[in-house]
């Protein structure tokens, strides 16, 4: 079973909560799952994980790796791994989280990924999210959003992907903006568009307990696709 690259066409598309929620579905038909955030940013959390995302995720797939591994690097600014080296003078450490990945993929069946921001964010000068999946050698899920604009967000992230060879096994569409476009039109739409499968859409989520994301992943994503 092949881990994923839970990718975002932006920052704040919901990979987070995506990602704990295919977490969930996934350990409840029993397959053995891991998570890992390789780069996280921001205000370090007094106890626990230094990452609230990291602490969401783990929690999720009911996981107790060490941190070391399933978030080999966090930087205390909320900032891409470039600007948080060139601001913080603390370089990214690529091989270590390539390194880690390997050491999680020994202890779990399958691992989730979960990006930083969109696919272009940049980690070093000419070395980018992109590039850290085509290392990994796994293929990614693309969450967008049905905000305005994301027709054009998704088809640059496809475009990219593909320019990196990077295999898409489909889009899922976070559903939490008001204002957005309706999901019937935006799958018809995406799927015309870039050839690449809405594999579902998820709408703004209240309760994170088990329970409900279970229920609402298994009725909304299509999880027997992402299992292929």
């Amino acid at each position: 079973m092949k881990s994923i690259f839970v990718a975002g066409t932006d920052t704040d598309v919901g990979k987070t909560y995506i990602t704990a929620g295919l977490a969930v579905a996934l350990r409840k038909i029993h397959v053995d799952v891991g998570v890992m955030k390789p780069f996280a940013a921001g205000a370090a959390q007094k106890k626990g994980y230094k990452s609230e995302d990291v602490e969401i995720l783990t929690r999720a797939a009911q996981t107790s790796d060490p941190e070391n591994l399933v978030n080999p690097q966090f930087f205390p600014i909320p900032a891409s791994p470039y600007t948080a080296w060139k601001n913080l003078k603390t370089k990214p450490k690529v091989s270590t989280i390539l390194s880690s990945f390997k050491k999680l993929s020994k202890l779990h069946e399958m691992i989730l990924v979960e990006g930083m921001g969109g696919i272009m964010t940049p980690i070093l000068k000419d070395y980018y999210i992109t590039n850290l999946i085509k290392e990994m050698k796994i293929p990614t899920v693309i969450v967008t959003r049905s905000k305005i604009g994301t027709v054009n967000h998704t088809i640059m992230t496809i475009k990219m992907c593909e320019k990196y060879k990077i295999p898409v096994k489909g889009i899922i569409i976070n559903d939490f903006d008001d204002d957005g476009y309706p999901v019937k039109n935006l799958k018809r739409d995406l799927e015309n568009l870039t050839g690449v499968k809405v594999l579902g859409s998820i709408p703004f989520i209240k309760d994170m307990s088990d329970a409900s994301l279970n229920r609402i992943f298994k009725k909304n994503i299509d999880l027997n696709t992402l299992l292929k």
